[in-house]
């Protein structure tokens, strides 16, 4: 029997359409992965510019320290390192990065969307403030100047990318 010339193209036109998906989803979950990562260098930069702007190394009233004015305690949730290394900026970044990351996945598991002003206002009041209906007024202030800074700082960075 003799195998038409046309069957070999008809099995690989569904390998190469998946190959086609494959990359498309690929790309596709690369993009989002950096939208979520400029957004998420926004809000972290909008909290540095309203906690330090000045980069100050001294303790905040509460005993605060570093780019993102963190206590002691929301620092030991995140790293193993001495409290005294916030004020490193390096070190600061990435603990701000775990405690970002924490604070979404918090949120989620309340069903709040997870924006600027959300991870802001869970920032400086805490997670419970996020789903409180009256937060305090001051963490509302401060999530909506964050939120307002992150929108700049991302309008910006999309401008730059045009």
């Amino acid at each position: 029997m003799k195998i038409p010339f046309y069957l070999p193209t008809r099995v690989r036109a569904p390998r190469a359409l998946a190959r086609l998906l494959f990359i498309l989803a690929a790309a596709a979950f690369v993009l989002a992965g950096r939208a979520m990562a400029t957004e998420r260098w926004a809000t972290l930069e909008a909290i540095h510019q309203i906690e330090n702007p000045r980069n100050t190394e001294e303790p905040g009233r509460y005993g605060e320290l570093g780019p993102y004015q963190f206590r002691e305690r929301t620092w030991r949730m995140h790293t193993l390192a001495p409290f005294s290394g916030a004020v490193d900026r390096r070190l600061s970044d990435a603990v701000a990065v775990k405690h970002y990351d924490w604070l979404c996945s918090q949120l989620a598991l309340r069903g709040v969307p997870v924006s600027p002003y959300s991870i802001a206002l869970a920032w400086n009041a805490g997670v419970r403030a996020v789903v409180n209906p009256n937060p305090p007024a001051s963490a509302v202030d401060y999530a909506s100047r964050a939120a307002n800074i992150a929108a700049e700082l991302l309008h910006g960075e999309l401008a730059d990318a045009r």
